[in-house]
C-alpha cells in the first residue's frame, strides 16, 4: 500500500497562484512551485504532467471560484438588479481574493499556459460555458431578444465594464477601492438603459 500524498492538489495550486500573483506566469516554474510548498521536485511533477497543466488547472480553479458568486447574482428574478449585483461582483471579489483576482483579471488563459493541455479534454472549451448561457439568458430578460447587440450590452455592463474599472489597482498591486463601485453602478445602468 503506497503512502498517501504529503500535499494536495490544491497546496500546489496555492504555491503556484502566489507565485503568479507576486511575479507573473513566469514565477511560476515548478521549482519555484516546489521551493515555495517545501516539497520535492518530483512530487509537483508526479500530480501534474507538466507546468502548463498546473498552470491551466489553477486558472480553471480560479475562473470557477470567481464564477460562483457572478452566477448567483445573475439569478436575480430581475433582470436589471441581476446585472447590477453581477457587475459589483467583479469588484468585491477581487477585494477579498486579491491574489486570485490578480492571477485571473491580469492574465488570460494564454498567458499561463504555452499551450492548453489535452489531459484537460472539455474542461478547458467549456469552463465559460454556463456563464455566457447566462449573459445570453439575461439579454433575453432584459430586452426580449438575444440579438448579438443586447448580448454584447450586457456582457459589457457586467463584465468588461467592471473588469476595466478594477484592472488598473490590480495591475498597481492593490484592491480595486470602494470608489469603482460606484462607477460600475453608473456604467451598468447606462450601457442597459440605453439599449431601451
Amino acid at each position: 500500500m503506497g503512502r498517501a500524498p504529503k500535499f494536495t492538489e490544491d497546496q500546489f495550486l496555492d504555491a503556484a497562484l502566489q507565485l503568479v500573483a507576486v511575479g507573473g506566469p513566469g514565477a511560476a516554474t515548478v521549482a519555484a512551485v516546489a521551493e515555495t510548498l517545501g516539497a520535492p521536485v518530483g512530487s509537483v511533477y508526479h500530480r501534474f504532467d507538466s507546468r502548463d497543466l498546473l498552470l491551466a488547472k489553477l486558472w480553471l480553479r480560479t475562473t470557477r471560484r470567481f464564477q460562483v458568486g457572478l452566477l448567483e447574482a445573475l439569478a436575480n428574478d430581475d433582470p436589471d438588479e441581476a446585472a447590477l449585483s453581477a457587475a459589483l461582483h467583479v469588484n468585491a471579489w477581487a477585494r477579498e481574493h486579491l491574489d486570485e483576482a490578480r492571477a485571473l483579471l491580469l492574465y488570460r488563459r494564454e498567458d499561463l499556459t504555452d499551450r492548453w493541455p489535452a489531459e484537460l479534454g472539455d474542461e478547458a472549451a467549456t469552463v465559460n460555458a454556463a456563464l455566457f448561457d447566462t449573459l445570453r439568458d439575461l439579454a433575453s430578460r432584459r430586452y426580449g431578444s438575444v440579438d448579438p447587440e443586447y448580448v454584447q450590452r450586457v456582457t459589457y455592463a457586467v463584465l468588461d465594464a467592471p473588469y476595466a474599472a478594477g484592472r488598473r489597482h490590480l495591475l498597481a498591486g492593490e484592491a480595486p477601492p470602494p470608489i469603482v463601485d460606484d462607477l460600475v453602478t453608473v456604467t451598468c445602468r447606462c450601457v442597459l438603459a440605453d439599449g431601451d
